[in-house]
């Protein structure tokens, strides 16, 4: 539940107020008599939303959002006067505060303020997040037999609330695919966490995903929620979940079967109900058999399994990959938009990918799109390590040559035959009848039927 504390040095102001809000938002409350007492109590209470008092005697409330601004605490602070001196609430407004009210306000509308700032918070963060997420969005581009049917089973997957496994090699997207699961999934509108299991330093795994307490471990001034609790009702993505240590594994598996959490240094369970979506690039049946991953925690985790096909595995989507990345790389470098030469997309859809799929094709291209001078990106322009794999395969390499053998015979089929209508639409810039000639086909509206058939569409 929401916490909102109130600041004001008369407690039966502080009081009043949190009665109200208890009783028209239906939020907990605290109540501080002091910006003192009320910086105290943020560093060992977990709270989301504070009314603050500007006129207080001792320490202010300007100094409290100059200390929160000095500690980086990210918290909506609503500020209120009844002074009527309105040049000082646009000054708390400068050092960080959501927005004022006066304390003559109706409660209705000072409950709407707290729902408002809690709201424009999220989206803060979430647009926060999406900045890093929009310029990775290419690597679910396409409608590649690989695509569609991963699509198909993300619109499956993502209304039911258990835990989803991606699995997928480096580079491939399972953090979009985690996201996309999220974005169609009933807490959509809830935060999306997404945490790098293989980055957390090993001493503070629980910390990190559990919170901790004040004072629970040396260096832990403030209480701190952790990314179960930061999740809500929302989705918490645990990327690269093979490398979790074996202790946290237990922990992890634990807070799934019990849907709570306790912080590291507490001692009250809080209710966490996030939903869980795991990555990894590992076969975790070969970690489990060598006892690097917990079995009861797998079979917890893959309830739901994903699979994102690697780049080499839906090559037909590669030109509308490469001329979406081209044109946000221009844009991104305040460019003139250049063109793909069809020479380019042979050669890139002639290389294997397995070093780190879309992510090493984004840098591919960013390296393209800095060597050409002009308009036009020519096979000159393709870094030499592609260009030489293709000259060490002699000639381009077969639609179906480098595909994964876990596929069956229909599917290989299928992307073949897309993968070779594109790259002859691209070497004829989409004119249908010369394509058309080209392939043997009998007319422009045979190959029309074959592309609908596989949902060919020129790339804007």
């Amino acid at each position: 539940m929401t916490m909102v504390l109130i600041v004001d040095d008369v407690r039966a102001m502080a009081e009043q107020y949190a009665y109200d809000l208890e009783r028209l938002g239906g939020y907990e409350t605290a109540v501080a008599t002091g910006g003192a007492a009320a910086l105290e109590m943020l560093a060992r209470e977990s709270i989301d939303c504070m009314i603050l008092d500007l006129e207080m005697p001792g320490v202010d409330g300007f100094e409290v959002l100059r200390t929160l601004q000095q500690r980086g605490v990210d918290l909506p602070v609503i500020v209120y006067t009844g002074t009527g001196n309105y040049d000082r609430c646009i000054q708390a407004i400068r050092l960080g505060a959501s927005n004022f009210i006066d304390k003559a306000e109706p409660m209705e509308r000072v409950v709407q303020e707290v729902e408002n700032a809690l709201e424009r918070h999220r989206l803060t963060r979430e647009v926060a997040s999406l900045k890093r997420y929009l310029p990775d969005d290419s690597a679910l581009l396409g409608a590649s037999p690989a695509m569609q049917e991963l699509k198909s089973a993300i619109a499956r997957v993502a209304p039911i609330p258990s835990p989803v496994l991606i699995i997928g090699e480096s580079g491939s997207g399972k953090e979009l695919v985690a996201r996309d699961v999220h974005r169609l999934s009933a807490g959509a509108k809830e935060p999306f966490i997404a945490i790098n299991s293989a980055a957390l330093p090993e001493n503070l795994v629980e910390s990190e995903l559990f919170g901790h307490e004040r004072g629970a471990f040396t260096g832990a001034a403030t209480l701190r929620k952790g990314a179960f609790e930061v999740a809500g009702r929302g989705t918490l993505f645990l990327d690269e979940i093979g490398e979790l240590p074996l202790p946290a594994q237990a922990k992890l598996l634990r807070v799934l079967e019990e849907r709570q959490v306790t912080r590291v240094g507490g001692s009250r369970p809080i209710p966490v109900p996030a939903r869980v979506v795991a990555a990894t690039n590992r076969n975790l049946d070969e970690e489990v058999d060598a006892g690097r991953f917990r079995r009861d925690l797998y079979f917890r985790l893959n309830v739901h399994v994903l699979r994102v096909p690697p780049l080499r595995d839906r090559l037909s989507d590669l030109p509308e990959l490469t001329e979406h990345l081209v044109a946000a790389t221009c844009a991104r470098f305040g460019v003139r938009r250049k063109m793909l030469s069809a020479e380019v997309l042979e050669l890139l859809t002639a290389y294997d990918w397995r070093k780190n799929n879309v992510r090493e094709l984004r840098n591919i291209v960013e390296r393209m799109v800095i060597a050409a001078d002009g308009d036009v990106i020519a096979a000159a322009h393709v870094p030499s390590e592609i260009r030489s794999a293709r000259s060490a395969d002699g000639a381009a390499a077969s639609p179906v040559s480098s595909a994964s053998k876990a596929r069956t015979f229909l599917e290989l089929k299928a992307e073949a035959e897309r993968q070779i209508l594109v790259l002859a639409l691209e070497r004829n810039d989409w004119h249908i009848t010369r394509t058309a000639q080209e392939l043997g086909l009998a007319d422009h509206s045979s190959l029309l039927k074959i592309m609908r058939r596989h949902n060919i569409l020129r790339s804007s």
